[in-house]
């Protein structure tokens, strides 16, 4: 980690740490519902995020875990609550514009662009921090020829950093599962986010890619310092990974608190394995 393409990127994701409100949150989400039509998907959700956090959001299937990643991300609009990054609220901000905020995540199926080469896709994500307008997409103006440069550089350095450089021409379809998975991170991360939400990053891994993911997880907070929340079914990794852990049964939270605590209390023992 002591390349000077790390340090570079070290250098463009300080603005992470300055990324948070008044209250010292990353991302604050307070009392936030959603209901569809008479379900009540998600009630009176609350967190908070802390700058360089990372924090787990666990619960049965159909508890409401993704339907809380759809609202903080835009997908769908809350009904009630408030969801704050750093000083900024996003509730009723487009998706791109929350992105845009520093708020990406990565999906549970993962959402490559297949055809694209490795590269391609991180060069695209890196696009949403550019400023060059339609003139100068049209005459290719000398500061747009540094622009794409400069975002070249940056793609090269994060697909270092996830040890994708050397298939950097490859399409992405034809990687790996675990390296797909590494390059949807590498994707998110291009984008320059103050916190990252990934959802299932586990999912359809062997036991030697979870041992992975840990890792690299853990490298992703420690070079970018960027807050983590993640949703994730196996337990192995939450406890391992996770300093707090926010438990969701029927769209509540029934639960929040380092993971030696979650793992006793009853509330959860019961949501995950009934009363006897």
């Amino acid at each position: 980690m002591s390349t000077p393409t790390t340090r570079e990127l070290l250098a463009s994701h300080a603005q992470v740490l300055a990324g948070r409100g008044a209250d010292g949150c990353a991302l604050r989400v307070r009392a936030v519902s959603k209901s569809f039509g008479g379900l009540k998907a998600v009630q009176q959700f609350a967190l908070d995020l802390p700058p360089g956090g990372l924090f787990g959001l666990i619960g049965p299937n159909g508890a409401g875990k993704t339907t809380c990643f759809n609202l903080l991300t835009g997908v769908y609009k809350p009904d009630q609550g408030e969801i704050t990054l750093g000083e900024r609220s996003l509730v009723g901000l487009r998706p791109s514009a929350i992105a845009a905020a520093g708020l990406a995540r990565t999906f549970q199926n993962i959402r490559l662009f297949g055809e694209l080469s490795v590269l391609e896709n991180v060069k695209l994500a890196c696009h949403l921090r550019t400023t060059h307008g339609l003139p100068g997409s049209i005459f290719r103006s000398a500061w747009r020829a540094a622009e794409e440069a400069a975002i070249y550089e940056r793609a090269r350095a994060l697909l270092d950093v996830f040890r994708l450089d050397d298939r950097r021409e490859e399409a992405a379809r034809s990687l790996p599962y675990g390296d797909q998975r590494r390059l949807e991170i590498a994707r998110a991360l291009a984008t320059a986010p103050k916190v990252l939400l990934l959802d299932e990053p586990a999912a359809g891994m062997n036991p030697q890619e979870k041992k992975d993911l840990r890792v690299l997880i853990r490298e992703v907070r420690e070079v970018f310092g960027v807050s983590i929340l993640l949703i994730e079914h196996d337990m192995g990794v939450v406890m391992d990974l996770c300093e707090r852990i926010t438990v969701l049964d029927y769209g509540m939270v029934i639960a929040e608190g380092p993971p030696h605590e979650i793992q006793k209390d009853p509330k959860v023992i019961e949501a995950y394995l009934g009363k006897e």
